[in-house]
């Protein structure tokens, strides 16, 4: 689909996959107003007021977060060097603290007497 898109898309010098009709950058807010929000009305994902439920940031976490999840919880199990990478980030200090997320220790690595000192 992207291919297909890429050949009709406005041409521009920067040679982007998503221009504005004349080829420049499109604006945070007509992308956020005229296609996530009423795609996300559309496909129901709305609060309870009706309005769009998420925002681009939350679909850059959610990305963040996706890449760096273990496989076995449906992530892609990517280094978190790697994310850092895709996200931009300078740090990896930041990728890690902003889209990290603790995993409760199931303890399979434990032992059975070791599972037990840690019992709440």
């Amino acid at each position: 689909m992207l291919r297909e898109w890429k050949l009709q898309c406005p041409n521009s010098e920067l040679d982007l996959v998503f221009p504005t009709g004349s080829g420049s950058i499109e604006a945070r807010s007509n992308i956020v107003q005229r296609i996530l929000e009423p795609a996300q009305i559309a496909a129901g994902v709305v609060d309870s007021d009706g309005k769009a439920k998420y925002g681009l940031h939350s679909l850059r976490h959610f990305y963040a977060s996706w890449c760096i999840n273990r496989q076995a919880d449906g992530g892609l199990e990517l280094r978190i060097k790697v994310v850092q990478s895709r996200l931009g980030h300078s740090s990896i200090v930041m990728t890690s603290d902003t889209y990290g997320h603790p995993r409760m220790d199931d303890g399979a690595e434990l032992s059975k007497a070791e599972r037990g000192l840690f019992a709440v």
